[in-house]
């Protein structure tokens, strides 16, 4: 992961699913690219291995993770 800390997501979902058209709505995001993935409700994971650091939805890389974890632009998931 060479663009910031693995993130885990509640849900991992297309730009143009309706759930996050509408929180890149609120936030005034426009991406150019509706067939990126976005990452909902997202937190760092900082210890991998440790129960407190285990991620029991979808764990991702993202691009842009700069909304305090209520979205995450431009996600890869990823096996941990």
């Amino acid at each position: 992961c060479t663009t910031g800390p693995i993130q885990c997501c509640n849900s991992v979902v297309s730009a143009s699913d309706p759930d996050a058209s509408i929180l890149l709505g609120l936030l005034g995001i426009v991406l150019q690219n509706d067939n990126l993935l976005v990452g909902i409700g997202c937190s760092p994971i900082t210890v991998i291995g440790v129960d407190s650091g285990s991620c029991s939805s979808q764990p991702v890389c993202c691009e842009n993770n700069s909304f305090n974890g209520l979205i995450a632009i431009g996600c890869d998931p990823i096996n941990i």
